[in-house]
């Protein structure tokens, strides 16, 4: 049996380490696969099923982890290592020239890194950026999540168009389903009166849920409804005081991290994504593969792909919270069938990704 091994730092809770969980959940039926974890911080990791050689690396920071991961790479000999973000690449190719073996590392890409260091200065963005043209030269290639990501790399990596390639995220698991006709975890869930509208993701200025917090309070004097956001992070106090000033506090819920977001997102009338930027958005995929019907903003890059330019949901401009709060209000009004938006999706399921992967890296026969 071929080996792989997958390299990840579980760094939290995000749409990276709940793929990378998916990924070795269907690896795992086709090669031995060593999980090289990094850290193992947040729910994710404890997904992994036992059939999964976990190995916990000591180092605790991707700078500090080449020596160990060449260790591995000289005693295991996998057949290809596949590595998860930029930075755990980096050590990776370090690490494999530290060993001195021709093990072919594959890095895969999840996020438009220009939109991510748009608000950066010049020097962050050029320390970023620039050794990426050097380390990635020396890959056996790179997985993007979506052609925007794709040509987000070609540009910054100058790689030529044949080593980056496109795989979609493993995102609907044979689990879905059954997650999410789970029992309402909360009463809103079963008030079928009120219209529900949900948001997924890190609070973080990334997902630029400020933008959605204030559509939904332009919403409220068409379209009375309430409002979930789906995750944790460091913006929810900044997030509950804009709510109360918005005068709206009473009809959001901030819910958390949830281990099963999917019991919530499958009773939601409509979900909304405000991103200013993403690379293949897992949540909007989720809602889409839920059959709930789906706005977004047209951010870089992903959500224009998932939903066909507008044909499965309506593009607004990032930031324009009244554009969205109009979206939000023609889609509860007129919904596409469930049926028509679940096909929209059915490139992402987790099987169809993995085989992908194992394919690409020479581990599976095509087919």
């Amino acid at each position: 049996m071929k080996r792989l091994g997958v390299l990840i730092s579980f760094s939290g809770d995000g749409g990276v380490e709940r793929m990378v969980a998916n990924l070795c959940t269907e690896f795992v039926r086709d090669v031995q696969v060593d999980l090289l974890a990094i850290k193992s911080a947040g729910g994710h990791a404890s997904r992994i099923p036992d059939s999964v050689n976990l190995i916990q690396l000591k180092a605790g920071h991707t700078w500090r982890s080449p020596p160990e991961i060449a260790r591995y790479l000289r005693q295991a000999k996998p057949d290809a290592l596949l590595v998860a973000k930029d930075r755990a690449g980096r050590a990776a190719v370090r690490a494999k020239r530290r060993a001195g073996v021709d093990t072919p590392v594959w890095v895969r890409l999840g996020t438009n890194l220009s939109a991510a260091l748009e608000r950066k200065d010049a020097l962050s963005r050029w320390l970023r950026t620039a050794p990426m043209r050097r380390i990635y030269a020396q890959t056996a290639g790179v997985v993007a999540v979506s052609q925007g990501v794709k040509d987000d790399t070609l540009r910054v990596t100058g790689l030529p168009e044949s080593r980056v390639h496109v795989i979609r995220n493993p995102v609907i698991t044979a689990r879905l389903d059954a997650q999410a006709a789970a029992p309402p975890p909360h009463p809103w869930l079963a008030d079928g009166t009120t219209p529900l509208i949900a948001g997924m993701g890190r609070l973080t200025q990334q997902k630029d849920f400020p933008t959605l917090l204030r559509a939904f309070a332009a919403l409220q004097a068409h379209t009375p409804s309430r409002l979930v956001l789906l995750g944790d992070g460091k913006d929810r106090d900044a997030l509950q005081a804009l709510a109360a000033q918005l005068g709206i506090g009473a009809r959001v819920l901030f819910a958390g991290f949830q281990t099963n977001p999917y019991a919530w997102l499958a009773r939601a009338r409509l979900f909304v994504l405000s991103s200013a930027w993403e690379g293949s958005p897992n949540a909007l995929t989720e809602a889409l593969a839920l059959g709930v019907p789906s706005v977004s903003t047209d951010c870089p890059s992903g959500p224009s792909e998932i939903l066909d330019h507008g044909r499965y949901g309506p593009l607004v401009a990032v930031g324009d919270h009244a554009a969205l709060a109009a979206a939000m209000r023609a889609t509860l009004a007129d919904p596409l069938p469930a049926a028509t938006l679940k096909q929209a999706v059915d490139e992402y399921r987790a099987t169809t990704s993995a085989r992908r992967y194992l394919e690409l890296m020479g581990l599976r026969a095509p087919g």
